[in-house]
């Protein structure tokens, strides 16, 4: 067996009881990253979280031995390049978007791999004559004097992503102030609860996702009071709706009861007063004479009409579900 020196050890067993302190592990990669720059992301990440860098087989150790942790030892197809284990309490998705924050653009240096074709513009520059052309010219850049300015002659391609950066280029990028490298941390995957999200799961509109999220609390708690499903979270509104439907039938036939009487009495009402509209002064009595008088002009229509016309419009009023109702329903349906 072969021996396996103390520190190696040492090192795995903390790195097990790392993971195991936090709900959420993250391998993340720290490749490229300058120290200044590395200083302060482990600062910004330091209080939800801890990151620890090192060799690549001894994090695949400590996670494929680490217990309670089911499917935790699937992160190790992840670790690829120079990597880090980060442990944090913050959610996968939380996270994403504050590694995201990290990144800046950096200048190249020779030997860069170019991330995406680099495109230099037409136009001009904020150099004066000098060397500076020379220099550019020699980047390949077609870089010339123009009513004594400096100016790129027209749009080109540097280089093809995928290529190396040279020397020469990396330095007229940096003078024309094009800065194509990208620096920061970069989440690989990361596990929370028997789950490992790689970052294109993450990758989400929060805005899209967020109407999308009310829509279909709409829709479920419609269902909800429709089906109906009687749970605490959506009795209410069941409630309410059969309230509604009895009294515009208990209206409808003309039924008599304590809640009905005074609708009733104030559409029969209403009804009388526009048909004595219809008669001539002398039929009506002084009472009639002096409640048509009292009338607004507007309201000499036949008031039945009107009357049915709000009732229709209760009735689909309260089809809809608002946006409160339905976030009252949700934990119901989605327990």
């Amino acid at each position: 067996m072969a021996h396996v020196a103390p520190w190696k050890k040492e090192e795995v067993s903390r790195l097990q009881t790392l993971v195991k302190e936090k709900p959420v592990v993250a391998i993340v990669g720290i490749g490229g990253i300058p120290s200044p720059q590395m200083l302060k992301m482990r600062a910004m990440l330091r209080e939800h979280g801890v990151m620890r860098s090192g060799k690549n087989n001894l994090f695949q150790l400590a996670l494929k031995e680490v217990e309670d942790r089911p499917g935790i030892g699937d992160l190790v197809q992840y670790i690829d390049g120079q990597a880090a284990i980060l442990a944090t309490d913050v959610n996968p998705f939380k996270l994403y978007k504050q590694l995201n924050a990290t990144k800046q653009m950096m200048p190249a240096k020779g030997g860069d791999i170019a991330p995406h074709d680099i495109v230099i513009e037409k136009g001009e520059t904020q150099h004066k004559p000098g060397p500076i052309v020379g220099e550019l010219q020699k980047a390949g850049i077609p870089a010339a004097i123009e009513k004594g300015k400096v100016v790129i002659k027209k749009t080109f391609t540097a280089v093809k992503q995928g290529e190396e950066i040279s020397a020469d280029l990396a330095f007229g990028l940096s003078k024309l102030e094009i800065f194509p490298i990208e620096v920061g941390l970069r989440l690989q995957a990361v596990y929370e609860e028997g789950l490992v999200f790689k970052p294109t799961d993450l990758d989400i509109d929060e805005v899209a996702f967020g109407r999308d999220l009310v829509r279909a609390i709409q829709g479920a708690v419609a269902v909800g009071v429709n089906a109906p499903i009687m749970v605490p979270e959506i009795a209410p509104l069941i409630v309410a709706k059969a309230h509604r439907e009895a009294l515009a039938l208990a209206l409808e036939a003309g039924y008599t009861s304590p809640t009905t009487i005074k609708p009733l009495i104030g559409r029969a009402t209403s009804q009388a007063l526009a048909v004595a509209t219809q008669l001539a002064p002398e039929a009506l009595d002084e009472e009639l004479q002096a409640r048509l008088a009292a009338r607004p002009a507007a309201s000499a229509a036949p008031a039945a009409p009107a009357a049915e016309a709000k009732q229709e419009e209760e009735e689909e009023e309260e089809e809809e579900v608002s946006e409160e109702e339905a976030a009252g329903g949700l934990g119901a349906l989605f327990g």
